[in-house]
């Protein structure tokens, strides 16, 4: 028996360390380069909001210009409920559900109150009045 056959287990043993270490090594240099990319990614983003930030201060400094107007107020509907529920938001101060409000506002709960109360919420919030922070869940924007 050689020395070369007495040492094959341990031989083995190292060949499949080096194939795992080798592996592992080009397992890592693939993540290295695409953490490279992703890097690339984010430093070219935030190059393009310094430009637009001194784009920005450059134009609000240009003598001539004049901020722009506000927004018009959202238009309230007509019917009395919309004020009622506005109303109870502002005694509240807290977002609301549909069925929420059916309580202050004295309504018994029943699937066609919550439904006509959600849809007038549901109306308020797409004229900018209200916003919907999650599904069924409504406030008064913050100023």
């Amino acid at each position: 028996m050689t020395g070369q056959d007495v040492n094959r287990p341990l031989l083995d043993r190292i060949d499949a360390r080096e194939t795992a270490l080798t592996r592992q090594a080009e397992q890592t240099r693939a993540l290295i380069d695409e953490l490279a990319a992703k890097l690339r990614e984010l430093d070219e983003a935030i190059d393009h909001l310094r430009i637009t930030r001194k784009t920005l201060l450059a134009l609000a400094d240009e003598p001539g210009t004049e901020p722009a107007a506000p927004a018009a107020s959202p238009v309230l509907p007509d019917h009395p409920a919309y004020q009622q529920i506005l109303t109870v938001f502002a005694d509240t101060g807290r977002p609301l559900r549909a069925r929420d409000l059916c309580l202050a506002m004295d309504l018994p709960i029943v699937s066609k109150n919550t439904e006509n109360i959600r849809s007038k919420l549901k109306r308020l919030v797409s004229r900018g009045i209200l916003i919907e922070t999650e599904p069924g869940l409504f406030t008064q924007p913050r100023p």
